[in-house]
């Protein structure tokens, strides 16, 4: 899966976001995620946010720390970041368009936090960003993948938090359909064509009679040697 799915999803969404209408029952690791990082922008002044998106998350915690750099790899998504950046009156973010496959634009210990909400865990092997004692944090479906990197690259204090409590529930076969669509990589399950592949989704997706989704992912945090 490359970019060109990423512009797609940007061009088709107007953004990196899904479409699909469900709610929540549980403590959503997303939720946890986004509290305890509220709780850390304001103790740090330099931040990356990697896989940035659209940059609606970006904008909306930039008030609570002193700049954040938002970092993608789809024009698509970040000509729309631009223009909402443009449109509103904040100032203290900038977005830059990069992989993290590649050696990254920003000079050795620029930032003092990194946060990975949507994006990928290659961005542990660029440890050079990070001041001494920086902290990077992040939240990922591939705990196996996070902790190989975290340890391949001499991060210390590493902490990583299981979360597989909360359900997504969905109120009818339409609107999971349309959640599955707008999962990286996977086809448009709201062509007739996939029907018989959606029918075995909906068997595997069954909790208590009702469509659900069990959320599973990981919190983790490191730091940088000191």
């Amino acid at each position: 899966m490359g970019m060109e799915w990423y512009d797609m999803i940007a061009r088709r969404n107007g953004g990196y976001k899904g479409r699909s209408v469900f709610t929540w029952e549980g403590n959503s690791a997303e939720d946890v995620f986004e509290a305890r990082l509220m709780q850390l922008l304001p103790q740090h002044n330099s931040v990356l946010d990697v896989g940035c998106g659209h940059g609606e998350f970006t904008l909306k915690v930039s008030a609570y720390t002193g700049h954040i750099t938002g970092l993608d790899n789809s024009k698509e998504l970040l000509r729309i970041a631009q223009a909402s950046l443009e449109a509103s009156n904040i100032r203290n973010v900038d977005f830059v368009c990069a992989t993290t496959k590649t050696e990254l634009p920003f000079e050795d210990e620029q930032f003092d936090l990194i946060y990975d909400r949507r994006g990928p865990t290659s961005i542990i092997e660029h440890g050079r960003l990070l001041r001494k004692g920086g902290v990077i944090f992040g939240i990922h479906t591939d705990v196996s993948k996070v902790q190989e990197r975290l340890r391949t690259n001499q991060y210390e204090d590493i902490e990583i938090e299981e979360f597989n409590e909360a359900l997504m529930v969905f109120s009818d076969e339409k609107e999971f359909a349309i959640f599955l669509s707008d999962i990286p990589g996977n086809p448009d399950y709201t062509r007739p064509e996939y029907h018989e592949q959606l029918q075995v989704k909906l068997k595997e997706n069954q909790i208590e009679g009702r469509i659900a989704v069990r959320e599973h992912k990981y919190i983790w945090k490191a730091h940088v040697s000191k």
